[in-house]
């Protein structure tokens, strides 16, 4: 959500930002609602006073013994005119909203400009990526080794969904718990059973709704599927004043995930890259306006550890304006190299959201020897998704007799196993 204080003062400024997104000017609306709230407000204001005067007045009257009549009219025509002017001011308050929360962050001034992942800037690529040729995809090694169905899937559930048994469904649960245990015991991130389940308010505060509903899986009491950790996660604090002192707030989960796909049709039908439900480990940062930044970056690297402690080759990426989400200012992709496909594909994304869920959320801290309040800033990055890390691994480890060679760093989660043939 966006100030609309810091809007009123800059209007061209947060049009030059929209633009940047590829979406038309909204400053000169949002204002008008902002004026038409504020007028509503005015005149309310202006009406109690004279509403409180005349209560005056008749108290006054009637010790004189004076005629109170007109007073008591007016008095009452005040009522119904300050009624009426609240419900408007409430009116462009909610057209206001309603026109705010569906606008993107502002995007932070290092983000590239550009349209599409055309323009996204590689800053970094750790690792040699195997070579493609000779190799099989990750549905062909684990079909082979009949640990991967996909139509017994389809059977209980249709398209979109893998059955792992035997040594894959182990090997699914051993990257989890790695990941898990990684970031909770060397990255300094408290681990957290958040429920999957969430109401309407927890999704808005971090952006899900109402613009991506058909993205998400609604249940028939009217609660949502979480798509990502990061929505119970960050909403842990919504609606808090939080204590400079506590922050940063370091938070990561092992949780499914769940997700319509609605605009996927025909993308990635074959494999594990896009389904309905995986596993992911998340992590999430609250912190203040000033360590955000540094954050980001810190958070960014506990997402690399895992990959190279893996032993798979992955490049940082820099998103451009159009392909940065919708509410991060900054996203660093974690790309990996899937030597099935021959291409790098995503594997993480970590964003610096810096107030804008925080406002959604209406999350706060207390500066220290400050007074007053101000929003907190949020970040949340996959670290990482577990079914794209088994897809990794499972390519870039195969044998060439379809066998497996399991990452020394699983191995203690796999039961000392070495190879999965």
């Amino acid at each position: 959500m966006h100030d609309v204080k810091a809007i009123r003062a800059e209007p061209a400024a947060f049009d030059a930002a929209l633009a940047r997104r590829g979406l038309p000017p909204a400053a000169g609306e949002l204002l008008a609602q902002d004026e038409a709230r504020r007028a509503a407000l005015a005149a309310v204001q202006e009406k109690q006073a004279r509403r409180n005067a005349i209560a005056r007045e008749i108290g006054q009257a009637k010790k004189a013994g004076a005629d109170t009549a007109a007073l008591e009219t007016e008095a009452l025509t005040l009522r119904e005119e300050i009624a009426a002017l609240e419900a408007e001011a409430e009116a462009a308050e909610a057209r206001l909203t309603h026109a705010l929360e569906r606008l993107p962050n502002r995007l932070d001034a290092e983000v590239p400009d550009g349209p599409d992942e055309s323009a996204n800037v590689v800053l970094h690529v750790h690792g040699a990526p195997r070579p493609a040729e000779g190799v099989k995809q990750h549905f062909e090694l684990g079909e082979a080794l009949g640990l991967m169905e996909f139509g017994r899937a389809a059977k209980l559930a249709g398209s979109r969904f893998t059955v792992l048994s035997g040594a894959l469904a182990r090997l699914e649960r051993a990257l989890g718990q790695f990941m898990l245990e990684r970031h909770t015991q060397r990255n300094g991130y408290a681990e957290v059973s958040p429920p999957l389940l969430v109401n309407d308010a927890t999704m808005y505060g971090t952006g899900q709704l109402p613009k991506f509903a058909d993205d998400l899986f609604r249940t028939t009491d009217g609660r949502w599927l979480v798509p990502t950790a990061e929505v119970p996660l960050t909403n842990l604090v919504a609606g808090e004043i939080l204590d400079a002192s506590a922050l940063p707030m370091r938070l990561t989960a092992l949780t499914p995930c769940f997700r319509a796909e609605a605009g996927s049709a025909g993308r990635d039908v074959r494999g594990m890259l896009r389904q309905h439900q995986f596993w992911k480990v998340e992590l999430v940062s609250i912190t203040t306006p000033e360590q955000s930044a540094d954050e980001h970056e810190r958070m960014t690297r506990c997402a690399e550890g895992v990959l190279t402690e893996l032993g798979l080759a992955w490049r940082r990426v820099l998103l451009c304006a159009g392909d940065t989400g919708f509410a991060s200012a900054k996203t660093y992709d974690l790309e990996v190299w899937l030597p099935g496909q021959g291409a790098w594909r995503e594997i993480s994304s970590c964003s610096n959201c810096r107030d804008f869920q925080a406002r959604r959320m209406n999350a706060r801290y207390r500066p220290a020897g400050g007074k007053g309040t101000e929003f907190v800033h949020t970040l949340n990055g996959s670290g990482v998704a577990v079914g794209r890390a088994l897809i990794a691994v499972l390519e870039t480890f195969q044998n060439a007799d379809g066998s497996v060679t399991v990452p020394e760093v699983l191995r203690p989660y796999m039961g000392g196993i070495e190879r999965i043939g």
